[in-house]
């Protein structure tokens, strides 16, 4: 009986390094699943996106992409009317750079207004913005060419020179032409980081677009005076929301760094 009672009490008995070690153990297992537990309420980046979210931006971008057509439409419809006043080349050439300008700075707003708003959808429309306002600098580049220089290439090239409206705003469109060709993913992803660089060509292109309105215009400046306030506006929201956030996020990433052993990237 008392044999029997002796080894009941060394099975009993462990020694501290083996709870130790079976504490460590539970302890490790516990975190695995607490750390599955977080993934599995993450959503999965190859999972297709929530219907209600497909259906809240498809129309909105097509909404989008129709306003964005509808200038182009009146213009049309209004020259098959005979409704452009008793200058018609001038009201092609105004209303289609007038729009062409409002689209580019209405790009330029959008990362001012995302950053205020908090609302980072916007982001998406950003190069439908973009595109569109150089769709309508060829349309007034085109409507000037063909219909109001007769096609004479020559001439275009006298103005551009002689003229100091034509030279900005001509310069403006040889800005915005490599940002065209290279908005595709393709073009980003093989471009890398200098595809950030090279967009940052949109802002003296709008510059030089709204110089090219204030100077075109001889009488009554009030319009493009505006249009150059609202970019100087949007430059300084820049400055203001865009470039304070990237200094924050430059000093996260520098006490990231110093915090830990391994730098990060």
């Amino acid at each position: 009986m008392r044999a029997g009672t002796g080894e009941k009490g060394e099975r009993g008995v462990r020694s501290p390094a083996a709870s130790q070690r079976s504490f460590a153990a539970a302890a490790r297992t516990a975190a695995k699943r607490r750390t599955s537990q977080r993934l599995s309420r993450l959503p999965s980046p190859l999972s297709p996106r929530p219907t209600l979210f497909r259906n809240r931006i498809v129309p909105v971008k097509l909404a989008a992409f129709a306003a964005c057509l509808l200038p182009l439409a009146l213009l049309v419809t209004d020259t098959l009317r005979d409704q452009l006043g008793t200058d018609p080349v001038a009201q092609l050439e105004h209303r289609s750079g007038i729009w062409a300008l409002r689209l580019l700075l209405l790009t330029l707003a959008i990362t001012p207004l995302r950053r205020l708003s908090g609302y980072a959808q916007l982001v998406r429309y950003r190069r439908m913005l973009g595109l569109f306002a150089f769709f309508y600098a060829c349309v007034h580049l085109t409507i000037y060419v063909a219909i109001d220089l007769g096609g004479y290439w020559d001439q275009l090239l006298a103005d551009i020179v002689k003229r100091p409206y034509m030279t900005v705003g001509f310069s403006a469109w040889l800005l915005l032409f490599p940002l065209a060709i290279t908005s595709t993913r393709a073009m980003m992803r093989r471009l890398g980081r200098n595809w950030q660089r090279l967009h940052r060509l949109v802002y003296p292109a709008a510059l030089l677009a709204a110089l090219h309105f204030l100077w075109l215009v001889k009488a009554d400046q009030r319009e493009p005076l505006l249009y150059l306030a609202i970019f100087a506006a949007l430059m300084l929201l820049r400055a203001n929301v865009v470039i304070p956030a990237r200094a924050r996020l430059r000093s996260q990433n520098a006490s990231g760094r110093s915090r830990s052993e391994w730098p990060e990237g």
